[in-house]
């Protein structure tokens, strides 16, 4: 088996660990009319109606399989996800919608989820399922703020080079659901959220945004980020208003701690990156290597996370001593997009490694999100090594060129490293695999 091979047959067995009905059926269980994750317990007869709601581009798969395991408790709910990323259900509604720029499903969709929300009593239980892309797809207006003005918004953000907690501080003042509001608007109901986790750290305020979790965020912290990022004079008047309106406290903030909207909510992680990289690490070692999970929290630009790569496989090469050794990290870098090519984050970053290994031998490369999408094209992510840069200038292409385009997807889709999975409904940020046999 060539090194290309295994290192994709890594990254796919990790995305199957953290697929949403391995995550429910392994260990979400109903016996007795009760329901139990670790140490929850609840009685799903204490309560007159079970509803669930869930947004995120998981969300529709948890939904089908959190279906099945409540079977006749389960009264009716609300389903948002990614447009292509449906699964048939029987008692819940599902919407597709735009992700990452909302569209007007978008908005229809998250209306549904508030009604359903806001009918609940203290007597019902909500179930809420949330999943990376929740934040783009949960897409309410605030007043006064038009749906294109919010979806300009979006484009300016993501491709500014923020982060993801850059991103969803903005996204969570200019929304009724966002930052903890959900839970205030469906107060006094009991809330239990179960949430595959796609940030740093799991950080459950970042995570879709936060809707049923206090926001240590402020209005104040949104304006910061634009001004941080030179996004002022490019959005709407009115979104500024309303932050600014926000600002002077003329506009509620989002729910802060010890709120009491929060008393009956209970938020619990199902899945992450470090449990993908541990089976991936599992994968490798029954591959012959010595797997080493270097990080889970790798972020920032993706030229720096290039060079730190870089680094630490280098250092390995040192003192490997013929050992064949895998080098595992997980995280999301940020991409600058100055080009009109095409390509995401994961093939570029591939991309920036494909130069820097440029004639090494026995050393193979893998970045791919685990979403099975990488920004707007239908791969995922690529795989690269010492040849690639060769083959693609034997192929007539000019590397320098496409790199300077941000036209990864071009690369990889002639030299033979694109990725391909389809969506894969479920989300726990990106995996990088480097192996190494000397």
């Amino acid at each position: 088996m060539n090194q290309q091979k295994e290192a994709l047959d890594i990254f796919l067995s990790a995305v199957e660990s953290v697929l949403p009905e391995n995550l429910i059926k392994n260990n979400l269980h109903v016996r007795n009319g009760q329901l139990t994750y670790l140490d929850v317990c609840i009685q799903l007869a204490d309560f007159e109606h079970i509803y669930l709601i869930g947004f995120g581009k998981a969300s529709a798969q948890m939904a089908k399989t959190m279906e099945k395991l409540l079977g006749k408790w389960l009264t009716e709910g609300h389903i948002l996800t990614k447009y292509h990323h449906s699964v048939g259900l029987q008692k819940c509604f599902i919407t597709e919608a735009g992700h990452p720029i909302p569209d007007q499903n978008g908005v229809d969709g998250s209306k549904k989820i508030r009604e359903l929300a806001e009918k609940a009593t203290e007597k019902d239980l909500i179930l809420v399922l949330i999943s990376g892309g929740g934040s783009s797809l949960l897409a309410d207006l605030p007043e006064k703020i038009s749906l294109t003005e919010l979806a300009d918004l979006n484009k300016f953000l993501v491709h500014s080079g923020a982060s993801i907690q850059e991103i969803n501080t903005v996204r969570k003042h200019l929304s009724h659901l966002k930052g903890g509001q959900l839970a205030r608007l469906a107060y006094p109901a009991t809330i239990l959220s179960f949430l595959i986790s796609d940030v740093i750290g799991d950080a459950l305020e970042v995570i879709a945004s936060g809707p049923t979790v206090e926001d240590p965020t402020t209005f104040t912290e949104a304006l910061q980020v634009l001004e941080k990022y030179q996004l002022r004079s490019s959005i709407s008047p009115s979104i500024l208003n309303y932050l600014e309106s926000g600002k002077l406290g003329e506009i509620h903030e989002t729910v802060k701690a010890g709120d009491p909207c929060l008393a009956r909510t209970r938020n619990l992680i199902l899945g992450n990156n470090k449990m993908a990289l541990e089976q991936a690490k599992k994968k490798a070692t029954t591959l012959g290597y010595e797997a080493k999970i270097i990080s889970c929290e790798v972020e920032g630009e993706v030229e720096t996370v290039a060079d730190y790569l870089v680094s630490e496989i280098i250092t390995c090469r040192e003192v490997a001593h013929g050992r064949k050794t895998a080098l595992l990290f997980g995280g999301e870098p940020t991409v600058r997009i100055t080009g009109s090519g095409k390509g995401g984050r994961n093939q570029h970053l591939a991309f920036l490694m494909a130069e820097k290994l440029n004639g090494l031998s026995n050393i193979t490369f893998l970045s791919a999100g685990t979403d099975g999408t990488d920004g707007p094209t239908t791969a995922t992510g690529a795989i690269c090594d010492g040849t690639t840069i060769r083959c693609a200038i034997d192929h007539g292409l000019k590397p320098d060129e496409l790199l300077a385009n941000f036209d990864s997807y071009t690369l990889f889709s002639k030299t033979g490293g694109q990725i391909l999975t389809g969506p894969t409904n479920t989300n726990v940020m990106d995996l990088m695999i480097a192996l190494l046999d000397f």
